[in-house]
């Protein structure tokens, strides 16, 4: 067993990251030429990047080159260890002062063991001020200290921080490869995983969230059968505000006991009793909470949204398969009636409108337009196309 086995499908950084575990050597001052202090991590949602700098973290600081059963490897991957500090932001960027409270951190001394390392797994998210508090830490670190960073791309991440770094690849991990993953780690049923994996298109996280999830099954089928319901003006701006309802809905279902986990923790560090009925001198605390949490919040529905609109970009994809004949597997098989139907209606040219159609919304949405402005701008798209 080992940490790296939760990496599906990356056999090639895997063999690199496990040489410089090897090459790390009994010190921090004795680390070899395989092994740098500063690593970004790259791939397409759902390769597993975020994972890749987490078993790494765990590789370095387990006393046997990431077992993936001892403390060390177990606290590292949860993000729990001492010597392992994990920012995994779920608001929209990672500001400067957080920024330097991460280079105060890298500082230290580890307390454990060899190294102190440092995960940021969304680099993209770094502001400019950010990113420049953080250059000169990661550009000549301390010798017991690793920075790991992760992103889509190199282009997502500036340039005098991506230069600094030792860049790892990821690759999207074949169906196959996801669907035996999900049989061997979940105890999946193998027709459920195949589906899953074939649905995700290789994002893990959203293949297992599919594999043992009827009710995301369920949504993914209903937002596929959006283009079907573009008849006219009216039915456009009805799926446009079932979709994002929808994705609300779930927004609020992955945040609420977070939310209300955080608001307890507060309460009972400043000795509230009571965390719904907070005394005047509390306000500020609470409001600072309420704010964080409404931004959280904002980019969890932006994350939903973003999430359906690939769906739909995949069944485009599958119009254009039939359309062209193309010998290739359909992404959302089950659903080749209502795709052969689509396909009769139109050509490949309008395909390709639509589609474009839909990741001009995803880019609009990211650029902080309203997501059901946005989305009933693609509707009437989709129904001119």
């Amino acid at each position: 067993m080992s940490v790296f086995d939760q990496l599906v499908g990356q056999s090639r950084a895997v063999e690199i990251l496990q040489a410089a575990v090897a090459d790390s050597g009994t010190s921090a001052l004795g680390g070899g030429a395989a092994m740098t202090q500063a690593w970004l991590f790259t791939g397409p949602p759902g390769s597993g990047r975020s994972n890749a700098a987490r078993a790494f973290a765990a590789a370095l600081v387990c006393s046997d080159d990431g077992c993936g059963h001892c403390p060390d490897c177990h606290t590292a991957l949860i993000g729990s260890h001492a010597d392992v500090h994990l920012v995994a932001t779920k608001l929209l960027s990672i500001g400067v002062e957080l920024a330097r409270e991460l280079v105060l951190e890298a500082a230290a001394a580890p307390s454990i063991g060899n190294w102190r390392v440092m995960v940021i797994e969304d680099a993209d998210r770094l502001t400019e001020p950010a990113n420049n508090a953080l250059l000169k830490a990661i550009e000549e670190p301390t010798p017991h200290t690793v920075w790991l960073l992760c992103a889509a791309s190199q282009d997502d991440v500036l340039p005098t921080l991506r230069s600094r770094t030792r860049h790892i690849g990821l690759v999207t991990p074949t169906t196959k490869e996801v669907a035996a993953y999900l049989v061997r780690t979940d105890g999946v049923d193998p027709a459920i995983a195949a589906f899953a994996a074939r649905a995700s298109q290789g994002h893990i996280g959203r293949a297992r969230g599919l594999a043992l999830d009827e009710d995301a099954r369920i949504n993914r089928t209903e937002t596929l059968r959006i283009p079907l319901r573009a008849a006219d003006l009216g039915s456009c701006l009805m799926a446009a505000r079932d979709l994002i309802d929808a994705a609300t809905e779930r927004a609020e279902q992955r945040t609420k006991s977070e939310d209300a986990r955080e608001r307890t923790e507060l309460a009972r560090g400043l000795g509230v009793e009571n965390p719904q009925r907070v005394p005047r001198w509390a306000a500020p605390q609470f409001k600072d909470l309420t704010e964080v949490q409404k931004k959280r919040a904002k980019r969890a529905v932006r994350d939903e949204v973003d999430r359906d609109l690939l769906d739909l970009v995949s069944f485009y994809r599958d119009v254009i398969v039939v359309q062209t004949g193309a010998d290739v597997e359909l992404v959302n098989a089950e659903l080749s009636p209502d795709i052969d139907n689509v396909a009769r209606l139109g050509e490949p040219e309008s395909t390709l409108r639509s589609m474009e159609a839909i990741l001009k919304a995803r880019e609009r949405i990211g650029a902080s337009v309203a997501p059901l402005l946005a989305v009933e701008e693609l509707m009437l798209a989709l129904r001119a196309s």
